[in-house]
């Protein structure tokens, strides 16, 4: 069995869902795709789920009421259709899952091409990355508008700026929104906005563009998927909403932007807080203003209060202030004492357990000595001799002490207790001999 490191990463199932589904999300959506219908089914909330299919593949989809409503016509089994969605995890049953926004028959597949191949070349350059896009400005000067004058979508994005902030000018830069010619005037109308946005003496100055539209056929909004027109929008010097289409709608210039809005009403909306949400945080902060200068008021006259009753009574004041020197000085004469008496206690015991233990070390000691005398007594050589013991040695003066190594006639010298005696060797004992022969045998 493989060996688990201690720094592999174990996952709970919802979380390694969620993760895949966010990776999926950043990596592809939104996306397009074109396939056969495959067991479509309308279920009684109005919600269509099937499979888009072809030689290679099978992708499980989909259509939520409010999209499946805007359906043009009756999807059926086997009919080729082009798709756009996002993709997701189901993480109930942990399956891949294309949430359908829109459809249509196929025959469009050119465009769809060329969106993808653009929208894949813009991302590879890092114009769609999250890091560059920028917060909206809370409270902005003045607001640049691109659309068409004849656009229902300006009608929306003015009323809604009217209803929310009427105190905020709004700068109309007008262009077409549709055509082979849209693209050019796109570019123009916001070049004139970023003139004003960067000019430090405009009589309006711009904090916030909406680039707007109302809603269409992928040809209707085309001219946003022009990719000088997607190059412009990212050069914006100040935060840009894309409010193109519907909300199944996507264009490329939704995806440079700072802000998607699903709508051009949503952009206005995203792009200034209501006047009643300021004025509400204004009444807000005034309640919260008048509470706390009460408060402030409150505490200096409690603090004054006390002031005054102390300067009025000096004398009181110092009455107490000696008598509370007093008690404080009886105090630290007691601790002294007590400090004092225990300090002595402690150094008197102190002592006595010093003395016992070099009483009781000298005694250990004193025995230990006796011990060892005796004990050198007791192997002293003198003291065996006493008893009766002597020792031989031959000429050289070397110790015998094995019989087996003398010889008749040998001298030797004895040595007692006091004195010693010239020997000579008349024979060497039998038994002896026959272990010298057993010596000599190798026995």
């Amino acid at each position: 069995m493989e060996n688990r490191t201690s720094t592999e990463e174990i996952w709970q199932v919802g979380a390694l869902c969620r993760a895949i589904a966010a990776a999926v999300d950043s990596r592809f959506n939104p996306v397009a795709v074109r396939g056969e219908i495959s067991g479509f089914a309308r279920a009684g909330s109005g919600h269509c789920y099937f499979a888009l299919k072809d030689q290679e593949g099978q992708l499980r989809c989909a259509m939520f009421r409010r999209a499946a409503s805007m359906l043009d016509f009756n999807p059926q089994d086997g009919e080729l259709v082009e798709v756009q969605g996002r993709l997701g995890v189901y993480e109930p049953r942990g399956d891949l899952q294309l949430v359908v926004e829109s459809m249509r028959r196929a025959g469009q597949g050119a465009l769809f091409e060329q969106f993808l191949k653009l929208k894949a070349k813009l991302q590879a350059e890092g114009l769609f990355d999250p890091q560059r896009k920028r917060p909206l400005t809370l409270m902005p000067r003045g607001i640049g508008v691109v659309t068409s004058l004849g656009a229902a979508a300006l009608h929306d994005v003015v009323s809604a700026l009217g209803r929310r902030a009427p105190h905020v000018p709004v700068v109309l830069a007008p262009a077409s929104v549709q055509g082979s010619g849209a693209p050019e005037e796109l570019i123009r109308a916001l070049a004139n906005l970023y003139a004003l946005a960067v000019d430090q003496h405009a009589p309006t100055p711009i904090d916030t563009i909406l680039l707007v539209r109302g809603g269409g056929s992928m040809e209707d909004l085309w001219a946003f998927n022009n990719e000088d027109l997607a190059r412009m929008v990212a050069r914006s010097p100040v935060p840009l909403v894309s409010g193109v289409g519907h909300e199944t709608d996507f264009t490329i210039c939704d995806f440079v932007a700072d802000l998607r809005a699903p709508t051009p009403t949503a952009a206005a909306e995203l792009a200034v807080q209501s006047r009643e949400v300021w004025r509400n945080t204004l009444l807000s902060l005034q309640e919260r203003l008048g509470r706390a200068v009460h408060q402030l008021q409150d505490r200096l006259a409690q603090r004054l209060d006390t002031a005054a009753s102390q300067l009025g009574r000096p004398s009181a004041l110092m009455f107490r202030q000696r008598l509370r020197l007093q008690l404080l000085a009886q105090g630290l004469g007691r601790d002294t004492q007590q400090a004092l008496h225990l300090n002595a206690q402690g150094l008197q015991k102190m002592g006595d357990r010093i003395r016992n233990a070099l009483g009781l070390s000298q005694l250990m000691h004193q025995q230990r000595l006796e011990r060892l005398a005796l004990q050198l007594e007791r192997a002293d050589p003198a003291q065996i001799l006493r008893r009766g013991y002597a020792w031989a040695s031959d000429d050289a003066g070397h110790v015998v002490s094995d019989a087996a190594r003398l010889s008749p006639g040998q001298s030797l010298q004895l040595h007692f207790s006091k004195g010693a005696a010239q020997v000579k060797v008349t024979r060497v004992n039998q038994a002896l001999e026959g272990q010298e022969k057993d010596k000599e045998k190798g026995l």
